[in-house]
């Protein structure tokens, strides 16, 4: 992958040129996580329990680091000429039908495993009917998308491929969750078993970031990554069981994050570790290539 252009402004030596990765990731953090912190610091100071309420409001205000991140170094780097490929991949929507029946796979592996442990552990898995929730996915797909896979991954690609780059992306999209990570399930807070919790996020996380990857090797298209994100964050709110305990909650999201991974595996042995199915438009930051291959 190589820029759609590059900013004869920005200079070679400049750290933005040299580790423009490094600085999307820190600027990417700097902004969630201040902004975040900055929320909830007056209850800090007096070392109050945060309430619920002021800990939900953390999360858009966390949104706004991967966009911004996002939108400032395409412009630092590669000027307007880059901020109009980056806009041409966001709105780009004409893609084989078939990439969009895997925009089900969240919500039906979520009401699978749900329905398996109903069946088989306790009732207490029953899945909810959380509708209004959907929204909240798609909020978090839209913003953070521009980020993660409009500026980090097509970048991140180049060396060593899209199998290990979705990887280590994955990882650092877990991570970037941790100060809202207590108010991303029903069982708040969850205390003893907080690390518990954030493994199993982190497990399904890197899988569905994964996946998401893969659609974007094959569409070159940001938008299908958004519709990916907002299917994963918004089944998860409408569908997770309401009165669960902390360890329950953590369970059930190790098991969803297997069956993640279990699919993962098989996108994998189909398109190898490039993610690469089918001669698509490449995800190289540029658009105007020839269009996808059918499936």
């Amino acid at each position: 992958m190589t820029p759609a252009h590059v900013n004869p402004l920005v200079s070679r030596e400049s750290i933005v040129a040299r580790r423009p990765l490094g600085c999307y990731f820190a600027l990417t953090f700097a902004i969630s996580w201040l902004g975040a912190c900055a929320l909830v610091a007056p209850n800090i100071v007096r070392r109050e329990a945060v309430p619920k309420f002021a800990g939900l409001m953390m999360f858009p205000i966390m949104l706004l680091g991967p966009s911004l991140a996002g939108i400032l170094m395409t412009l630092k780097l590669d000027g307007r000429r880059g901020l109009r490929d980056l806009f041409a991949r966001i709105t780009l929507v004409v893609v084989p039908r078939a990439w969009y029946a895997a925009l089900l796979i969240p919500p039906a592996l979520i009401l699978l495993v749900l329905l398996v442990l109903r069946i088989f552990v306790s009732p207490v898995f029953s899945p909810n009917r959380f509708f209004m929730g959907a929204s909240f996915g798609m909020v978090a797909g839209l913003f953070e998308e521009i980020g993660w896979m409009g500026f980090a991954f097509p970048r991140m690609s180049r060396q060593p491929g899209a199998l290990a780059a979705s990887l280590g992306l994955g990882i650092v999209w877990a991570v970037w969750h941790l100060p809202v990570i207590d108010y991303l399930g029903t069982a708040t807070p969850h205390g003893a078993y907080w690390f518990r919790y954030f493994l199993a996020f982190a497990l399904a996380m890197t899988a569905m970031r994964v996946l998401i990857a893969w659609i974007y090797t094959n569409t070159g298209s940001v938008a299908m990554c958004q519709l990916m994100h907002a299917s994963s964050t918004g089944a998860l709110v409408v569908f997770s069981p309401a009165h669960i305990t902390a360890a329950e909650e953590a369970f059930w999201y190790a098991a969803y994050g297997i069956i993640l991974w279990i699919v993962v595996a098989i996108v994998v042995g189909q398109s190898g570790t490039a993610l690469r199915l089918v001669r698509a438009t490449p995800a190289d930051g540029r658009i105007g290539g020839k269009s996808p291959a059918k499936i």
